[in-house]
Formats: structure tokens, C-alpha cells, sequence
């Protein structure tokens, strides 16, 4: 009996006010505790995973053709120079896929972004100049048949791959020394942080290249259609072995000029009419067929070689394959 009654003098229910000591109790507590907010969860692009594995696709696939070339000492001919110089560059495009995606997610920096862009355009660019100089070995061994093999022609193969690797190694040194658009972003190209004048020159550079490659390959196919009708004229079978040829000619043709376009054309082409604020999603859907090219570059140029092929057949069973001829695949052959 000597509690002391609790008035309640506001008229409210007993219930509300335990409720309301209850809030404000609560209240308190939040207010002195500081919240610890959970880490946002990386979330990876499915288009950046999609890049990454065609580019460990891509460097498997020439790291194999680079190791044939760089292990066989018995290819060493211009041909076989220009192959290897291919898969290299495109063995540097894959791995700067690979690298780019783990810059883009575990070591961000404006530092790794230039070096792994410079590297990418440097490898992409060798690549096409590679595409375009085995274009030209091919021509002149046609044109020049009776004087290809010789030390000039070795000389001049040289002197295109000084070229090609020097200019492409200056293309991917234009955004890390200063060439970008990291502190302007108006001036940002569908890649960043490549600047809208630096993907207009690479993709003009490429359109004159594939014209090269255009009227090259046609003088190429009126070089063979010529040889073929006159080596039917003077075994009298024009009507089938004159045919045959030349089909198979325009076809390899075909083949390499088509998928070389199909892979590389609508990423050049976006890049000139595009800037960065166009959607990320039309720059990753043309530029992946680009890579694609690279995957497909080794089977075209390198495992259709019969002398690869036996390498091969020797580095993987130690045997040469049956239905490998045993004359040499010569440079005219297209």
C-alpha cells in the first residue's frame, strides 16, 4: 500500500502512452548507435563477361600459332613472319581483353584505363595492318613470281613489320600520353576514354586499309583466273580445271574479304556517327563481332597452312598426318 498511484492527466489510453515510451526509447537508441550501411555488391556487366571470354578464346587459339611459328625454325619465310606477326597481335588483343576486365573491376584507376585502352588499340590496330601486309606478300608473290623468293623480298617483309608494329604502338600511346578524354567528358568516343577524334582516324584508317585489301584481292583474282586459263589452254581441259580454280580462287577470296567486313565494318562504322551518349549496349554489340575476328583470323591464315598443320600434328602426336600433302603450301596459293 505505499505505491504511489501513476496519474495518468493526459486522457489518453494507458496502452498509446506505453506505445509512445516504447518510440521514443527506440528512437533514442538509433540516434546514439550509428548505422552501419552494407557495401553495394559488385555487380559485373554480362557484356564485359562476354569480352573477357572471347578474349581468352582469342589467346588460346594464336598463343598456339605463335608457339608453332617461334618453335619450328623451318618457318621462317615471309609468309610465315606475317602469320606469326598476326597471332601475335591478336594473342596482345586477347590478353588486353582479359586484363581490361580486371582493371575494370578489382584495380580501378584512370592510370590502368589508359594503359590496358592503349593496349587494346595498339593489338587491334597491328592486327589490321598484319591483315593488310599479308594481303600485300600475296600480291607480290603472284606479280613477282619469278623474283619473290629472294633476299629482297625478306628485306621488304621486315621493313612492313617495323612499320605496322611501329604505327600501332604509337596509336596505343596516343591516350596515355595525353590523347583522352578523361578530363573533358564532351569529347568522349563510344569507347571511353578514347576522344571522337581519335576513333574518327582509326576508323578512317580502317576503311582505307579494307579498300586497299579490296582492290588488292581483285587484282589477285584476275592474276589467277589468268594463270588458270592459261595453264588449261596448254593441257586442252579449259572447260574443268579452268572452272574449278577459279572458283576456288573467288571463294577463298570471298571468305576472307567478307569475314574480315562482317567483323569489322559495323563497329567502324557506329564509332563514326556515335559519341558516349549513345547506350553502352550498341558499342558492346558491334564491338564484339570485331573480336570475333580475331578468333577466326588463325583458322583462315594459320591451320589451313599444310606446313602449320604438319608442325602441329608433330608438336601434338609427334606424326605428320596422312592427308597433309607433302609439297609445301607456297605463298600464291590463296
Amino acid at each position: 500500500m505505499n505505491e504511489d498511484p501513476k496519474v495518468n492527466v493526459s486522457g489518453l489510453p494507458q496502452d498509446y502512452l506505453d506505445a509512445s515510451a516504447v518510440e521514443n526509447i527506440s528512437d533514442a537508441v538509433s540516434y546514439r548507435v550509428p548505422v552501419v550501411e552494407a557495401e553495394p555488391e559488385l555487380v559485373v556487366n554480362p557484356w564485359d563477361i562476354v569480352l573477357c571470354t572471347s578474349g581468352t578464346l582469342i589467346s588460346c587459339e594464336n598463343a598456339i600459332v605463335v608457339l608453332i611459328i617461334f618453335h619450328n625454325p623451318s618457318l621462317r619465310a615471309p609468309m610465315f613472319l606475317l602469320i606469326g606477326s598476326l597471332a601475335l597481335a591478336d594473342l596482345l588483343a586477347g590478353l588486353g581483353l582479359i586484363v581490361n576486365f580486371i582493371f575494370a573491376y578489382l584495380l580501378q584507376s584512370e592510370a590502368t584505363k589508359l594503359v590496358t585502352t592503349g593496349l587494346i588499340v595498339a593489338s587491334f590496330s597491328a592486327s589490321v595492318c598484319s591483315l593488310l601486309a599479308i594481303t600485300v606478300d600475296r600480291y607480290l608473290s603472284l606479280y613477282y613470281a619469278l623474283t619473290y623468293h629472294s633476299e629482297r623480298t625478306v628485306t621488304f617483309t621486315y621493313v612492313m613489320l617495323t612499320m605496322l608494329w611501329g604505327t600501332s604502338i604509337c596509336l596505343g600511346l596516343l591516350p596515355v600520353l595525353g590523347w583522352n578524354c578523361l578530363r573533358d567528358e564532351s569529347t568522349c568516343s563510344v569507347v571511353r576514354p578514347l576522344t571522337k577524334n581519335n576513333t574518327a582516324i582509326l576508323s578512317i584508317s580502317f576503311l582505307f586499309m579494307f579498300a586497299l585489301m579490296l582492290q588488292l584481292y581483285i587484282q589477285i583474282c584476275k592474276i589467277v583466273m589468268r594463270h588458270a586459263h592459261q595453264i588449261a589452254l596448254q593441257h586442252h581441259f579449259l572447260a574443268t580445271s579452268h572452272y574449278v580454280t577459279t572458283r576456288k580462287g573467288v571463294s577463298t577470296l570471298a571468305l576472307i574479304l567478307g569475314t574480315f567486313a562482317a567483323c569489322w565494318m559495323p563497329f567502324t562504322l557506329y564509332s563514326l556517327i556515335a559519341d558516349y551518349t549513345y547506350p553502352s549496349i550498341y558499342t558492346y554489340a558491334t564491338l564484339l563481332p570485331a573480336t570475333y575476328n580475331s578468333i577466326i583470323n588463325p583458322v583462315i591464315y594459320a591451320f589451313r597452312n599444310q606446313e602449320i598443320q604438319k608442325a602441329l600434328c608433330l608438336i601434338c602426336c609427334g606424326c605428320t598426318p596422312a592427308g597433309v600433302s607433302q609439297r609445301a603450301r607456297s605463298p600464291s596459293d590463296v
